[in-house]
């Protein structure tokens, strides 16, 4: 006979399955309720919540920074359906939002202002971004698929992709990761073991160029002067890829030639989510490492003309386990997250441009974005 403990256990582990099954398989279902009937027609932001890996508790929070509301779960509430499996990112175009859904492998389309659920984009291996580069045409990166999607708002499909997967040698191990655009290039950053920049030509759809720059490059942004900065977080000890000092790269998008490496002291810091501000002349970045137990970490700050890393955060983290970071590029307001333990709802910090507390919210699990309307 079965001891009544293991019977406890079996049956606890038989209804775990059960709802982590339901969660993950059934992110199309409709769900029976009052929905909520909302118009919000002022700046706001969005927060999109990662939620955990393959229990399809991603979430979606809006937050109106004039009168310091925040409504959680916006996607769900309003539409009877769950958002899905880890909230990536958000690109917000005209009246629409695009979430995208990594693990999914879908993105959810919405009015910015209702809430209310417009289509989505299926057929996607593990996106990551999605870009406009005009109003016919978007990319969607992906980290396993060796393609990026172009995306064809008109007609609400993908037309065809970009291969960056040649099979022999320079674009073979690829995946992408974030945009920028200066003209008629994109960069895009090959993020996970890699150490690429890959150059997109938008009239062509195709890769004309790589930049070698540090290992993992996680985030990219565009100064008033038209230079592209990369931030690459090194690896990680014990990685395959193996690991050096995290970096920051400043590169000429005139002729992709790198203008300056800046190389972090500390091998274990692994710096991420660089943005900049409204007027793009100082740059904005997380210090902290993959443990999360660096000494000084916070949100450091840097002008685009300086000619060192700064030395001392600008926003100083104690205890939170600092997650995600956004600039309002309107007024250079500052949003960072806490996502705690990474199993409970997580916690928004609001600042302004002179490090002032504004005011701090909870939000949903693992919030690691914001998208300003």
């Amino acid at each position: 006979m079965i001891d009544f403990r293991y019977k406890i256990v079996l049956l606890i582990l038989a209804f775990s399955l059960f709802f982590i099954t339901q969660s993950c398989m059934h992110d199309d279902v409709l769900q029976d309720f009052e929905r909520l009937n909302t118009i919000e027609k002022e700046k706001g932001v969005f927060i999109t919540n990662e939620g955990n890996f393959m229990y399809g508790n991603a979430s979606l929070s809006y937050y109106n920074p004039k009168t310091k509301t925040i409504i959680n779960d916006v996607f769900y509430n309003t539409n009877a359906l769950p958002l899905g499996d880890v909230a990536q990112s958000m690109t917000i175009h005209d009246s629409l939002g695009y979430v995208v859904v990594n693990n999914s492998g879908k993105i959810y389309i919405i009015n910015i202002n209702t809430f209310k659920y417009v289509g989505k984009i299926t057929g996607l291996v593990s996106p990551r971004y999605i870009y406009f580069v005009n109003e016919q045409k978007a990319y969607i990166s992906d980290l396993y698929s060796k393609t990026i999607s172009v995306y064809d708002p008109t007609i609400q499909q993908v037309t065809h992709t970009i291969n960056i997967n040649n099979g022999n040698g320079d674009f073979s191990q690829h995946n992408s990761e974030m945009f920028v655009q200066t003209g008629n290039k994109v960069y895009v950053n090959s993020w996970s073991y890699d150490n690429k920049i890959l150059v997109i030509n938008t009239v062509s759809d195709e890769i004309t160029d790589s930049i070698n720059v540090g290992k993992q490059p996680n985030s990219t942004i565009i100064d008033k002067n038209n230079v592209l900065w990369v931030l690459s977080d090194g690896g990680f000890s014990g990685s395959s890829y193996g690991q050096e000092k995290a970096s920051l790269t400043k590169i000429n998008t005139q002729n992709n030639s790198i203008i300056e490496t800046f190389i972090f002291d500390d091998i274990n810091v692994s710096p991420s989510h660089l943005c900049i501000n409204s007027t793009k002349d100082t740059i904005y970045f997380i210090y902290n490492s993959w443990s999360g137990t660096t000494a000084n970490k916070g949100i450091y700050r840097m002008n685009i003309n300086d000619s060192q890393l700064p030395q001392q955060a600008f926003i100083s983290i104690i205890s939170q386990n600092i997650y995600g970071l956004g600039i309002d590029k309107q007024n250079s307001d500052i949003y960072f997250s806490d996502a705690i333990n990474y199993s409970q709802n997580g916690s928004v910090y609001h600042y302004n441009y002179k490090g002032e507390a504004i005011d701090t919210f909870k939000v949903g699990i693992n919030p690691s974005g914001f998208w300003f309307k």
